[in-house]
Parts: C-alpha cells; structure tokens; sequence
C-alpha cells in the first residue's frame, strides 16, 4: 500500500510512522510522498532525511484552495497513492482529494471525538476541566474531525497536569495508535 503523509508542523506521527515501517511494525506500506503547507516544517526535514519524496506549498501563492489541491492530486495519482494519512496537517482538505480519495484519508486527532474538535484540541480539553481525554483515528470527509471513527484511546489527566505534559501523553498514544491503524488498512488492501 503506498501511502502519502500530510504534515504541517514537528511531523512526530510521520517520525512514528517512517520507525514503524522500518521495525516491521507496518507491513506492506510504503510513505511514497510527503505533502506540507509549511516548506519550513521539521516533517520537511525528516522527509528530505529519509530521502521521500516532497511536495511543500504555501496557500497563499494559490488563487483558491481547488488550485493547489490539483497539484497536489497531480503528484499522488503520479505516484499511485493509496491512501492519505493526515499526520498534523493543519488546513481542511477540500472536495479535489476528498472526491478522488473518498474513502482512503485518515486523520489522527488529539481528543476523543466528538469533543474538542478543530484546532487547540489539548487546550480545549484542559479549560473544559475534562478528566479524560484521548486520541482518535478517522476517515476525513468534508467536516472539521466529522469523519467515521476507526479507533479511540483515552487518556486521563492528571490534576497538575500542563499542556505540555498532556500534549506528550497523547503524543505517545498517537505515535502507537496511528500505526497500528495502518496496518490495519493495509491488510485490508492486501487481503482484497
């Protein structure tokens, strides 16, 4: 299953991903592309380290969100994408790639859904003054974090608990969660 990675920050869930596929954790899945709204962001670097193939833009030098889309669809189908793994990329994906991957794009998302949707997961979730909180894997549609839930897991927080400290906790969940769920989707690619 060749997969393509859409990042816009630190890119520890692709760092998790790209350890996984290297100890066998992940099976029959290669990362073929990463895709960034952020040429500066560290997933670039990690990328560019590992020798996988970039794609970085920055929105505002597209007229709308239907042009860099194309582009993007360009390098995936060039690349016969299988599937698209939203890894901390920050921007909705519109009706381009929901329409040409409908079905094939997972987010990985720092509360449990439906609480705490959108940006700001972990802050959100320590003003509430929620206990728990969590990690879920979704398929994307055209909601913000609306998509079916493929798998949940909860975190409890802690009465002295930082977003800082609470943002490593659900890291650690994320980077054991995500994977697993891929593989999970690639056996199910390779059983067909």
């Amino acid at each position: 299953m060749k997969i393509a990675v859409f990042a816009s920050g630190t890119g520890t869930n692709f760092a998790a991903i790209l350890k996984s596929i290297k100890s066998k954790q992940i099976t029959n899945v290669e990362i073929v592309l990463l895709v960034s709204d952020n040429p500066e962001a560290l997933a670039v670097s990690k990328a560019k380290d590992e020798l996988i193939p970039i794609f970085t833009f920055k929105a505002k030098d597209y007229p709308n969100k239907q042009a860099y889309e194309e582009e993007i669809l360009k390098e995936l189908i060039e690349r016969n994408v299988d599937f698209i793994i939203l890894a901390g990329y920050m921007r909705l994906l519109g009706h381009v790639l929901l329409h040409a991957y409908e079905g094939n794009i997972i987010n990985v998302h720092p509360s449990l859904l439906p609480s705490f949707k959108g940006k700001d997961a972990i802050g959100q979730a320590l003003e509430y003054g929620v206990k728990v909180t969590g990690v879920t894997v979704h398929y994307v549609d055209e909601g913000m974090d609306t998509g079916a839930i493929i798998a949940q897991q909860a975190v409890t927080i802690d009465s002295v608990e930082t977003k800082e400290t609470l943002m490593k906790k659900i890291q650690e969940v994320e980077h054991k969660l995500l994977p697993e769920v891929i593989q999970s989707l690639s056996n199910k690619v390779v059983a067909k």
